[in-house]
Order: structure tokens, then sequence, then C-alpha cells
């Protein structure tokens, strides 16, 4: 009996011994981190949105952590190359990635991709969420989503929508809008917002969904419509705009995924919690937001509680609005 209490005592030892240890470990990691430089893997051109926002925020983050965050740009192949970059780091923190709505739609388009969208990485936080706003050429003569569903039933097949390409979110939704109010509409792929918009200013095209942050000069003037947003609230950009969902289609209600910062999985839960609470004090900085404003995005800084479900809830979400909106399973261009 002696010697199994004392065989236990030792035992328990032992334990709150490694236990110290690794808690001191990660103590020291808290306190260590960071020493070099970070890598950001933008897995999109320089000069784009996603570019531009990614740089603002890591600078901000850079001069708190004392560190500089490199941008990194790694394009092609809708995100995946970047991406896997991303899955395949160290995760020790040095190596972080910015991922998008792409990174939830891609496993619908490429079933075979060469890293697990969900378990392979650690959301860190969500950076802005990007509401789009359903535009209209004023030719249509509609001003509500009533009024074009009205029209478009009346001439089926014959309105025609602009995307930013075949499998991007424009194109889906614009897909899913038409199942769900029971029209046709033609869709014609863009490559890229600018042309898209120039196209449906000139009246080339009817219809198309934009971001908010170049639209106000075509709204304002007339030139275009704004019909309605996408996300589930109004947007403060455009109180006065209701949502798609609110006028008689309830079920159009999107929560993008937005631009976010991601991990390798296994990356230190310490390092992590650190570049959520940077992350945060970066995107509560008054010249920071009213910055992210002025291109049509919301920062949405997320909790690490939030954080863990928002990638299977983004991936789970597309899954959906692409099973319902029957959209034929082609690589996004």
């Amino acid at each position: 009996m002696s010697h199994f209490t004392d065989h236990a005592h030792r035992l328990l030892r032992a334990v709150l011994l490694g236990a110290s240890a690794c808690l001191l470990a990660l103590v020291a990691s808290a306190q260590g981190y960071p020493n070099k430089p970070i890598r950001l893997i933008v897995p999109y051109p320089a000069g784009g949105n996603t570019d531009v926002v990614a740089r603002l925020v890591a600078t901000q983050m850079g001069q708190k952590l004392g560190q500089a965050i490199v941008i990194d740009n790694k394009p092609g192949a809708s995100t995946i190359i970047g991406t896997e970059m991303l899955a395949r780091a160290a995760p020790d923190g040095y190596t972080l990635g910015l991922i998008t709505d792409s990174h939830a739609i891609n496993p619908m388009f490429f079933p075979k991709l060469p890293y697990d969208s969900e378990k392979d990485f650690e959301l860190v936080s969500q950076l802005v969420a990007v509401p789009l706003v359903l535009l209209a050429h004023p030719s249509l003569n509609v001003k509500t989503v009533p009024e074009l569903i009205a029209l478009a039933r009346s001439r089926p097949g014959k309105l025609n929508y602009a995307s930013i390409g075949d499998g991007s979110a424009h194109h889906l939704l614009m897909e899913w809008f038409s199942v769900l109010a029971g029209v046709q509409m033609t869709h014609i792929p863009y490559k890229g917002v600018a042309p898209a918009l120039n196209d449906l200013v000139g009246g080339q095209v009817d219809l198309m969904l934009s971001g908010t942050a170049t639209i106000a000069q075509y709204t304002r003037t007339g030139k275009l419509v704004a019909l309605g947003v996408t996300s589930s609230k109004r947007e403060s950009s455009f109180p006065e705009l209701p949502t798609i969902g609110e006028q008689n289609l309830p079920r159009f209600e999107v929560t993008n995924l937005g631009f976010a910062i991601a991990a390798p999985a296994g990356t230190p839960r310490d390092i992590i919690v650190r570049l959520n609470q940077e992350i945060a004090a970066a995107l509560a900085l008054p010249a920071i937001r009213d910055r992210l404003e002025s291109m049509g995005t919301v920062a949405t800084p997320s909790s690490l509680a939030d954080s863990r479900s928002i990638i299977g809830r983004a991936v789970n979400q597309w899954a959906r609005i692409i099973k319902e909106s029957g959209v034929k399973l082609n690589p996004p261009s």
C-alpha cells in the first residue's frame, strides 16, 4: 500500500511538473512572439481591394507587434496557390494568410483541393465584410426588387446581368436570386468589376452586384439604380436602401466571409490570441475604419469564440447556395 502511494505521488509530481513546464513554455512563447518579421500571404494580385486591406491592417499590426508584417502576393488558380502555401507553412505564427469567400466556395468547384478548407486552417479573425448592392440600369425603369422580379417574369430570359467571373460570389448570388424569385436571366461574365460596371453604366448589360465603394457617384447622378443590399442588415453607407431579403425574398440572406486572416492549423493558441487582439485593436482605430469604409468594406473583427466556426459556416452557406441555385460546377474563371 505504501509502495503504491509513493508511486502515485511520484506520478502526480511528474504530471504537475510537466504541466508547469508547458505553461511556462506558453508564457515564454507569448512573451517572445514575434521576434522576427511575419509573412502574410495574399492570394490575389497587388493593388486590388484584398491587397490594400491586408496592407492597411498589417502596417498597423506591425507597429504594435514591433515586427514588420510582410505582404507576399501569391495570386492564381482561384486563390488555391497562395492558400496551399499557407496550409503547408510551419504553424509557428510567422506565416499567416488572407482568405475570402473564394476559400469557402472552392471546395464545391474543386473536389480535389490540395488542402482541407476547414481542418487545415485556424481563423485568427475576420477583417471586413464586403456588402454587395444589386444595381440596375435606369432603362429598366425599376426602383425596387419586386418591380425587377415582375419585369423579369414578364420577359423570361431577356434580362441579363454581369458578374466578375464564373463561380464568383457575384455570379452565385445572382443565380440564387433568380431561383428564389422564380425568374430567368442571362449571365454575362467579365474579367473584373471595372469593365462590368462600365458596361452596366453604358447600358450594355441590365444588372449586376457590386461593392459600395464605387457606386455612389452613379446612383447619386441617376446613372444607375440601387435596388437592395445582399447583407442581412441595412448598410451604414446606404441606410435608406433596404436589403433584398426584406423585399419579399426573406430567404435571401447572406453572411459573407469577407476578408479574414487565417493561420495554419496547429498554430499555438497564445499566438492566435495575441494576433486576434492586435487585429481588433487595429480595426477599432477611426482612421482605419474610415479608410475601409471608403473602400466599400465594413470592419468586422471576430472574437476567438466566433472565429472557430466562421469558416465552417461559410462553407456550409455557399454549399447550400450552389445546390439551390443549380449552378454547374465549372471551376471559376
